[in-house]
């Protein structure tokens, strides 16, 4: 009966009847012809994910642990690769090693950063936080919004910041504005790609996956075989065309290139090419996965 209710309450106000006389309209009818917009809309889903950012950007502020491990790791990493390997990786390219690895950590950052959401948004599906958003009279597809866009606010900030301290062991841009910006948009498009690639996974996980250790595991093959770390010529011949053509290797290079001067056409290609398969592979499932887990009882 309650529920019953409920429904006719609801049906009724969305009616355009008259009130009758000393009888006001339900607030939520005046609300709707103010110009409340349908949950599956476009403005709904617009201002809804900007809302659901705003609380992703505070969740991640608050949490300090991940924020320090966001931007203070990157950054002790970077001085810690300068030091160790700078003078040996400078002798071996005749090139500052600054410009290997800046773009090297600023993508380690994305990755890991990346990792730590989706541990988070896993852990908010086992809580029911997923369930109760879903329940919620917003957009279907604007929480899932929202984490997209704050992991890239975040990729953004941790590579300004890290484009600041790499100032500080030699890195500079060369080549004027249009690659200076065009640096920071391969990082926004490496950390979105793999961003979306490890939401797919978080909510297609069972709650309490251990996604973290798999996760890593990769993130660090990744970060110890491509060109930012050491030149291509010193791994063995047999692993060289596979560092060569990871994802890390053609964005770090084009990164350089965009820096200090380059090739740009090949490694913008291969970055586009990862860009686009990691999205195409990861979309479908990253939608599903959240409704599933959203709906699971």
């Amino acid at each position: 009966m309650i529920a019953s209710d409920a429904g006719n309450s609801a049906v009724g106000l969305q009616t355009n009847e008259p009130a009758e006389p000393g009888h006001p309209k339900p607030a939520l009818a005046v609300a709707g012809e103010a110009g409340v917009h349908a949950e599956s809309s476009v403005s709904a889903w617009w201002s809804q994910s900007l809302a659901l950012t705003g609380r992703q950007l505070l969740v991640f502020v608050r949490d300090v642990p991940t924020l320090l491990q966001s931007l203070i790791v990157p950054a002790l990493s970077m001085l810690m690769f300068k030091v160790v390997l700078g003078d040996a990786i400078g002798r071996a390219t005749g090139q500052d090693s600054a410009y290997g690895t800046v773009p090297l950590v600023i993508l380690v950052g994305a990755m890991f950063g990346s990792i730590a959401s989706a541990t988070r948004l896993n852990r908010e599906r086992s809580t029911g936080l997923l369930a109760r958003l879903y329940v919620l009279p917003i957009n279907r597809g604007a929480d899932l919004t929202s984490r997209v866009a704050s992991d890239l606010v975040r990729v953004l900030v941790t590579t300004l910041l890290l484009l600041a301290a790499g100032h500080l062991i030699g890195f500079r841009f060369t080549q004027g504005v249009g690659p200076a910006i065009g640096l920071v948009a391969v990082a926004l498009a490496y950390g979105a790609a793999f961003g979306i690639m490890t939401l797919a996974l978080a909510v297609n996980a069972a709650p309490g996956a251990p996604i973290v250790p798999y996760l890593g595991l990769f993130s660090s093959l990744l970060m110890f075989f491509n060109s930012g770390f050491s030149p291509l010529s010193a791994y063995p011949e047999w692993l060289q065309p596979i560092v060569a053509n990871q994802p890390m290797t053609p964005a770090i290079d084009l990164m350089r290139a965009f820096a200090v001067g380059g090739p740009i056409a090949e490694n913008l290609l291969k970055v586009g090419i990862w860009t686009v398969a990691l999205l195409a592979l990861s979309i479908y499932p990253a939608l599903r996965g959240y409704r599933k887990a959203a709906t699971a009882r």
